[in-house]
């Protein structure tokens, strides 16, 4: 697969493409904590064998993006590796 002019071509071959992408993002409701805990564990099992996990992740933190998780980390765990808080995925996803 060639890129045009920058496109990105990792999101093709992503493991949340589908019906369940939804439980990458917050709801448009009002979301208890309990609830987003397991939204956000169910997003991550679908991370974690996922072929371009890395490549996600590192667009999540290139663009700065401020929603769901991207890469196997939530919006959290992103802003910490942003902040120089933490230095790895793995410190991020064990915080």
């Amino acid at each position: 697969m060639v890129a045009n002019r920058g496109e990105e071509v990792w999101p093709a071959k992503a493991a949340c493409r589908g019906p369940h992408a939804v439980v990458f993002f917050p709801p448009s409701h009002a979301e208890r904590k309990d609830e987003r805990i397991a939204r956000e564990r169910a997003a991550k099992e679908i991370c974690r064998p996922c072929p371009v996990r890395q490549e996600c992740l590192d667009y999540a933190i290139r663009i700065r993006e401020a929603h769901g998780i991207w890469g196997g980390l939530s919006e959290a765990e992103r802003k910490q590796i942003i902040d120089g808080e933490i230095t790895t995925p793995r410190a991020a996803a064990s915080a």
